[in-house]
């Protein structure tokens, strides 16, 4: 395993961190291109939790991030002080960062993402752990609807938050009962980007991401 990019993600990331918080980090990964041939494919992802570490080999995290994948596409915009290896091939990513970003899968991604916390603040539990965890739902459902918003508007992702304490009373209010505010939320960010005019391409530029993991490929023959 040959690591090319790797960073600090999630709640730290954005800004969103307290006192329990756990670090998550993600990373890219090549593996000898000689072992793609053999009996025994490699694996395409490793996740260890303790620490919580997700990486996945390059040609996986490639289709991630071109299906619009939150969480593959923000290793590529981390604040620098979050990456912690940046090799060659990473900094490559990083500068084609813009190749795997289109509109429709853009809007896809993050409305699906933001939708999928919604439903579970629906099947929440009442005690003090439920409640903890859906002031958590609603923190990443209203951290998603901005970023994809944000980057649908601009071409721009946004990783660190400008105003971390709304998306913290926004996440404690839902808790607290106000579903209605979430639900709101998410029919507000379905007109915006109906409404919003995105300088984003309607398909991913796939020639410029494949040239980059052909050359990953023969550096790691």
């Amino acid at each position: 395993m040959h690591l090319l990019l790797s960073g600090i993600v999630g709640s730290v990331a954005y800004g969103l961190a307290g006192p329990g918080s756990d670090v998550d980090r993600i990373g890219v990964f090549a593996a000898p291109t000689v072992a793609f041939h053999g009996l025994h494919p490699p694996r395409e992802s490793v996740v260890t939790t303790e620490p919580d570490v997700t990486l996945h080999e390059a040609g996986k995290y490639a289709r991630l991030a071109l299906s619009g994948n939150p969480t593959a596409t923000e290793l590529m915009w981390l604040p620098d002080d979050c990456y912690e290896t940046r090799t060659e091939f990473g900094e490559r990513l990083i500068a084609i960062r813009s190749a795997f970003l289109s509109a429709p899968r853009v809007r896809d991604a993050y409305l699906g993402y933001a939708t999928q916390q919604f439903r579970k603040l629906t099947t929440r539990d009442s005690d003090v752990g439920g409640r903890r965890r859906s002031a958590k739902h609603a923190r990443h459902l209203a951290r998603l609807l901005h970023q994809g918003r944000v980057l649908y508007a601009t071409g721009v992702l946004e990783i660190r938050l400008a105003d971390p304490e709304w998306f913290r009373a926004f996440g404690e209010r839902v808790a607290g009962g106000a579903l209605d505010e979430a639900e709101a939320l998410v029919a507000a960010a379905e007109r915006a980007f109906d409404e919003i005019r995105t300088p984003l391409p309607d398909q991913p530029d796939e020639e410029t991401v494949e040239r980059w993991l052909l050359d990953v490929r023969a550096a790691h023959l």
